[in-house]
């Protein structure tokens, strides 16, 4: 009876963790109005993923990578290279 308690204890601590760690994500993501305001948080922008390239040539700063956030600021990528308002 106490290994099938600790089971169903543990299992429910690992799905609601990985539920909390979801939502925290999704309500991290700012929609900002334009690339300067961007930029103030976000020195090189906002990737995709790690692995876009970019389309524009030469960079000064690394993209910071988030899928949820360039979702929320996807009109903000001119070049369509999955990286918005990188500098």
């Amino acid at each position: 009876m106490k290994k099938l308690c600790v089971i169903f204890l543990s299992a429910g601590l690992v799905f609601g963790f990985s539920f909390v760690s979801a939502n925290s994500a999704d309500a991290a993501a700012k929609k900002f109005k334009n690339c300067t305001e961007l930029n103030n948080s976000y020195m090189g922008g906002v990737a995709r993923s790690s692995s876009v390239k970019n389309k524009g040539g030469k960079t000064k700063y690394k993209p910071y990578v988030s899928q949820a956030l360039y979702d929320a600021n996807s009109s903000l990528d001119r070049d369509k290279d999955f990286i918005a308002c990188e500098k």
